[in-house]
Order: C-alpha cells, then sequence, then structure tokens
C-alpha cells in the first residue's frame, strides 16, 4: 500500500493530490519518481496513531519493522539482519532528515513534528551510501517556516496510555524562523508478569521528546537549517517471553505453532531454577545536532550536510536462555549493559539546477562512529561459567565515499540515468571477554581473554536505469543497480595476537575465517510503473524486481570455547523477487479506496546452516508469500461539522523466522489485522476529536526470535481518544 498526502501539489476537484519527495536527492513528484516507495505524511501518522517506527511497517508493503529489547529491525523484500550490537550493521537504512543513524537502538526515537516519511524498497546505496543493500527509511522533520502557527495535542487509551506533545513555529524576522516541538508519552506494560515475583513487566513506555529547529536565510541565494532533538527513555526493556506461548515441540527441533489466547502469549510464566529474576529496567537518551546548508550558485546548487549525534544507554534485562544441551535446559539468565556511542557524519554534495538536457550530483561522504560498551550477563553457572561473564569492548567504524549520478534526456520522454559510489570501510574493535568471580574484575581471582579484530573492506555500487513516459500520466522505469554492505567481525582473537597487552592463547583462540565475515552484495534488477487515471482519481503503482545476494549476512548464538557468543557467517546466495501493486481511488465526493498486493519468493540459493544441512530453498525470515491490503476513508458533513471514519486491514500469508545456527524454523501462520478511526471536526473550528482502535482481532504474533527462544511478541489490541487544538 503506496500512502500518500505529504506535501501536496494542486490538483482538479476529488483528484489524489500529487505528493513532492526528495527520493532522489532532489525535489520531485512521487508519481515521476523512477523507485519503489511509499509515502507516509505526518497528518496520516497522528490519524492512524503511528508515533513510533515498528507502528509503521504494517503500512508499508513488504516491509517488516519490530521492536527487539535490542533495537529496531527492519525488513525490506525478506531482507534484513539480526546483529544489533556495535560490530553489526543493518541491511536496510535509518535515517532522520537524512542523516545516517548506525544503533538500532538509536533508531526507536518516536515520530514528532513529522513532515512525511519516506521508505524506498531497493538498493539506494549510489545516493545514500551506507547499508541501504535493502532500502531505507527516512524520517523528514518539519522545518520552520514564515507563518506563526502552532498545536497541542492529548491522548488517553488502553493500558494506561497517556500522551502529550505540541509544537509552535515564531517567524523571528524575514531571514529568520524558530520552531520548537515536545512530547510526552506513557503506557501500562503490555506484558503480564505470571512469574510470581511482584516485579513489574516489559512492554511498557515512558518517553519524553523535543526539537528546536532554526531556518535562517543567508542572503538571497543561501540558507541554513539547523536541528537539535533530543530523547530520553526511561522503561522496563525486559520485551521478551518464551518461544514456548506460541510453539511446541522446539525442544525436538521441530517448533509447531499451538493455540493460546492473547493473554496466555503475553504473561511471561517462566520460573528460571537457577537464579532469582530482577526488576528490569532502562534508561535511554539520545541528542543529535544537524546542520543542513544550501547554496544556490545559478547553474548549480551546493548542499552540506552534517551531523553529530549520540547514544546513551543502561539496561537491565531478564533474558530466558534455553541451551542446546542433551537434553536441552532453559536458564534464568540476568544481562547488565552500559554504553556510549557518538557518530558524525559529513557529507558535501553539488547538484546541476534547471531543465536541460543533462542534470547531475555529485559528492564525498565522510562517516566516523565509537561505541564504549560493557555486557555482563549472571547465571550461566549451569553451563561451566563463572557467576559473572562479561564484555567490555570499545569498537569504532570509518566509512569514507565519493558519488554522482547524471540524467540524461535522450528525448522529451526519455531519460537514461548513470550512477557509482566508490565506498572505503575501515572496523576496528579492542577488548576482552571476563570470566569474573564478582561484579568487579579481580585480578587476584578473574580470567581475561583479548577481543579484537581489525577489518578494512572497499567496493563501487553502481546504477543503471532508464525511464519513460508511456503516456500522459504514467511512466515507466527499468534499473539495474548493486548493493553492498561492509563486512565485519565476531567475537574473539587469533593465536599469537594480543589486546590491552593480553596474548591469545592457542587453546581458545579462533581462526581468521572464524573471526571474520565478509561483505553482503546485491545485483537488483527491477521495473516499474506508475500511472494517474481517470482524471488523476485512480493511482496505480507497480514494480516487479529480482534480486542476487552473495555472502548475506546472518546472525545468532553459538556456543564457542565453552561459552555462548554471538556469531555472524556469511549464508552463500539468496535469491529474493516479487511483485507489488499499490494505489488509491477516490470515490464520490469523500470516498478514498487505497489498495495493495505484495506477491513475494525469497530464498537462500545455497547455505549450509550446518556442516552436514542444506537450507537451500529455505524461506528468507519475514517474507510472506503474499499479503493484501484494503482500506477505505470517507468525510461527509454532519451537525455543523465533518465526520471521517475509516478502516484499513492486512490479510497477511505465512512466514518464517529461523534460527540457522539451532537448525529451528519457526512458522508463523497466516492472519488479518484491521484497523479503524473515526473522527470529528467542527466547521471553522480549531479543534477535532479522533478515536482509533488498532488490531481488533486481538492477536499477537512473534515478532522476533532469538537463538535463546527469546521472543518478542507484537502489541495486542489497542484503543485511544484524542484532542487536537491549532492556532
Amino acid at each position: 500500500m503506496n500512502i500518500v498526502h505529504a506535501q501536496e501539489e494542486n490538483t482538479q476537484d476529488n483528484a489524489v493530490p500529487e505528493v513532492v519527495v526528495t527520493a532522489q536527492r532532489t525535489t520531485s513528484l512521487a508519481s515521476r519518481t523512477p523507485v519503489a516507495m511509499s509515502v507516509v505524511s505526518g497528518e496520516q501518522l497522528r490519524e492512524l496513531g503511528l508515533d513510533n517506527p515498528a507502528a509503521l511497517g504494517a503500512r508499508l508493503p513488504n516491509v517488516h519493522i519490530d521492536q527487539a529489547f535490542s533495537g529496531l529491525r527492519v525488513t525490506i523484500r525478506g531482507i534484513s539482519n539480526n546483529d544489533t550490537t556495535d560490530k553489526g550493521d543493518p541491511s536496510a537504512a535509518f535515517m532522520l532528515d537524512g542523516v545516517y543513524i548506525a544503533r538500532p537502538a538509536g533508531q526507536t526515537a518516536n515520530f514528532l513534528d513529522v513532515d512525511r516519511i519516506e521508505v524506498l524498497r531497493g538498493p539506494q546505496g549510489t545516493l545514500y551510501g551506507r547499508n541501504t543493500t535493502a532500502g531505507l527509511v527516512n524520517v523528514i522533520s518539519n522545518a520552520p517556516t514564515g507563518q506563526f502557527e502552532g498545536r497541542v495535542a492529548v491522548e488517553a487509551g488502553t493500558h494506561g496510555n497517556r500522551k502529550a506533545e505540541g509544537v509552535v513555529n515564531v517567524p523571528v524576522n524575514d531571514a529568520l524562523a524558530l520552531r520548537a516541538a515536545v512530547g510526552t508519552r506513557r503506557q501500562d506494560p503490555f506484558l503480564n508478569n505470571g512469574q510470581g515475583t511482584g516485579l513489574r513487566p516489559g512492554m511498557d513506555r515512558d518517553d519524553r521528546d523535543a526539537r528546536l529547529s532554526a531556518k535562517l536565510a543567508i542572503g538571497r541565494d543561501a540558507s541554513l537549517l539547523l536541528r537539535y532533538d533530543h530523547s530520553e527513555v526511561s522503561d522496563n526493556n525486559d520485551r521478551i517471553v518464551p518461544d514456548t506461548n506460541f510453539y511446541t515441540g522446539v525442544s525436538s527441533g521441530k517448533p509447531q505453532w499451538r493455540p493460546g489466547s492473547t493473554g496466555e502469549r503475553l504473561t511471561m510464566g517462566f520460573r528460571p531454577v537457577n537464579i532469582a529474576p530482577v526488576q528490569g529496567a532502562q534508561e535511554r537518551r539520545t541528542r543529535g545536532l544537524t546542520a543542513d546548508l544550501g547554496w544556490n550558485l545559478g547553474p548549480a546548487t551546493v548542499y552540506y550536510l552534517g551531523s553529530r549525534r549520540e547514544l546513551d544507554q543502561q539496561m537491565v534485562n531478564n533474558y530466558y536462555y534455553r541451551i542446546s544441551l542433551a537434553p536441552p535446559i532453559a536458564l534464568g539468565v540476568i544481562n547488565t549493559y552500559d554504553g556510549a556511542n557518538t557518530q558524525d557524519s559529513h557529507e558535501l554534495r553539488i547538484a546541476t539546477n534547471g531543465n536541460g538536457p543533462v542534470s547531475a550530483q555529485a559528492g564525498l561522504y565522510h562517516f566516523e562512529e565509537e561505541s564504549d560498551t560493557s555486557y555482563a550477563f549472571q547465571g550461566l553457572r549451569p553451563v561451566g561459567l563463572p557467576p559473572y561473564y562479561s564484555f567490555p569492548l570499545v569498537t569504532n567504524a570509518r566509512s569514507r565515499a565519493a558519488f554522482g549520478q547524471l540524467t540524461w534526456r535522450m528525448r522529451d520522454d526519455v531519460r537514461l540515468t548513470a550512477g557509482a559510489r566508490r565506498t572505503l570501510d575501515h572496523k576496528w574493535r579492542v577488548g576482552t571477554t571476563d570470566f569474573q568471580q564478582g561484579p568487579v574484575f579481580n585480578t587476584a581471582t578473574d580470567r581475561r581473554l583479548p577481543n579484537a579484530a581489525d577489518m578494512s573492506t572497499a567496493r563501487t555500487t553502481w546504477r543503471l536505469g532508464l525511464e519513460g513516459d508511456v503516456a500522459p500520466h504514467t511512466l515507466a522505469y527499468l534499473s539495474l543497480a548493486t548493493g553492498y554492505k561492509a563486512g565485519a567481525f565476531n567475537d574473539g582473537c587469533i593465536a599469537g595476537s594480543s589486546a590491552l597487552g593480553i596474548p591469545c592463547p592457542a587453546a581458545v583462540a579462533v581462526s581468521p575465517d572464524f573471526l571474520y565475515y565478509q561483505p553482503e552484495q546485491l545485483r537488483a534488477w527491477e521495473g516499474g510503473l506508475k500511472s494517474r487515471l481517470l482524471d488523476g482519481r485512480l493511482t496505480v503503482n507497480a514494480a516487479v524486481f529480482h534480486y542476487d545476494y552473495t555472502n548475506l549476512q546472518l546472525t545468532g548464538n553459538a556456543i564457542v570455547a565453552g561459552a555462548p557468543r554471538l556469531l555472524t557467517t556469511n549464508a552463500g546466495q539468496a535469491r529474493t523477487r516479487g511483485v507489488e501493486v499499490d494505489g488509491e481511488l477516490r470515490m464520490g465526493k469523500g470516498g478514498r479506496l487505497s489498495y495493495g498486493l505484495t506477491l513475494l519468493d525469497a530464498r537462500y540459493v545455497s547455505y549450509m546452516a550446518s556442516a552436514s544441512a542444506s537450507w537451500a530453498g529455505h524461506k528468507l525470515d519475514r517474507a510472506p508469500s503474499h499479503v493484501y491490503t484494503l482500506g477505505y476513508q470517507h468525510r461527509l458533513p454532519l451537525a455543523g461539522g465533518q465526520l471521517a471514519g475509516g478502516v484499513f486491514a492486512r490479510a497477511s500469508g505465512g512466514y518464517t523466522i529461523s534460527v540457522p545456527s539451532q537448525l529451528l524454523v519457526y512458522r508463523v501462520p497466516s492472519y488479518t489485522s484491521t484497523d479503524a478511526t473515526l473522527s470529528w471536526q467542527a466547521d471553522g473550528a480549531r479543534w477535532s476529536v479522533l478515536a482509533r482502535v488498532r488490531n481488533l482481532e486481538d492477536k499477537v504474533r512473534p515478532a522476533i526470535v532469538d537463538s535463546f527462544g527469546m521472543t518478542t511478541p507484537t502489541a495486542p489490541r489497542t484503543a485511544d481518544l484524542r484532542l487536537d487544538v491549532r492556532f
């Protein structure tokens, strides 16, 4: 389903409005942009109650966005990544105002005063760079304007949901405008505590967000947009239940879906015999400063986009660890985490102006990131580990790139595009794996092993595209593009090496092939059609694609040298192909019908999940063979105002969530999920009320299942009421 209405161009009455986007780093209409994409406006986000990234995925074709305890997981067309640690990279990039946010934990802030969200499917490496082999999600905030305006909103709903937000825009003078937005939200836990401990369960919310923006006109030809955002979270990150809440037969290696009520699914009833659970907690703070400069030189415009972002996070989590022994046993494990992450990015880009036969853009990009983290685990003594098993680590990443793209208008109705990007990546880590008797390392009683690696990779990716106007209001396009995601490393050390003055003993050393994994690469064919029919009342967007992946990066837990570690390997080859169709039909004076269809075949072509188990032909995760969506909204005059109601349904085929390191395949059966809204606004009034219900069926599914059986459920049915006041 392609959701539109972000910045809308004037169209004739009852036509679907045109939408202005920046998907190709230049301003264009979505209907004239040769990329498979969805656009969600800020007004739609408020109407539908989509206030965070995890709530967005159900509205998008071939997209899953899931909130795990370790951060955000974005899956586009069956391609995802499970390594959310400081060394891992996503396959689908998440951006805020064009700035790439590296850490999944830093991607989870609420949507605050958003203009639109552009979701691009397919490799976008030429213009966007890092880790966009599957696509990208770009959240674009409202910029200050020359008009004094503002709004205040409050919400209340089920599960103790209460929310308040406010926005004010102030034009200081002809050259300077300011905009401020703040928001706060609290929600009681979705999970139930069935452990008998009296501890507060997880999947709750306690968030505070703020943004201050300033837009300064520098003469007639240049402008500078500064943004500072700040987010704080204080909640319980215990978001998991055992996989046995959804499946039987797990211990035998053949999980089978089992019936159960939503309350049973959302109950954490596991009672560990090895350790007493503690109160889970999370304190997370993110902040970012972004400078966006544009300087029109006449024939071309020079752009600079620079950003500094910081993420601090402290957590205490209660984990469910099923250890694959004979027979398997389930342990309670307490994880503490303390991390600080900083990232700096700079991009200098120049783009031609005008409507000549050739348009081009080129630029330079620099990215640096440093993560100082400490993971500690308690409760693993039954498998021979000491009371505390920890990983104090410092990880650094640096990426540099040069890129360019040129479009040649061969004729008024035919255009040819070629682009390329050269990327140099360097990533390194210095730290230790500690075996401790107490919470603090003691040189007299504890043992420390080096955990160090250093890897550099480089690739040139490119894109070729052909587009043509096959009818006055129909665009057809064909593209061939390549994608690349940098390689990295696992925990461990190589015999003979040392770090922090600690040698790597041969008895616990790993081979270079184990320590390092190679870059993920992609070659993608895509063809598409975007059409406006019936005088603009009907839109049709269609795309077909075929991907060939090599060295697909897969992450899971495995026992290495007697201890559990996160392990990423390359999966050989994978193939993804599919069809996407979506659009909208305006019906009568107040009706809007939206529709969508996706067909997807995403499988491993060659992959040895173990020395004797070939997974060739197995489906990739979160890749249902088909998804249908249908929505209808209607607006009509009533009692001196406007009454609007809508319903949206998504019917998804079944899909799998797999754990290759354990040779486990969890099958999620087909499902239907329905949302409804009802709003009313008095004619000429500056206030409106909105009621909405999400997940009318009140069914939950596993969103994430990890190697130890820890399962993150989806949200149950929620309902809320919202009051908006504008001035």
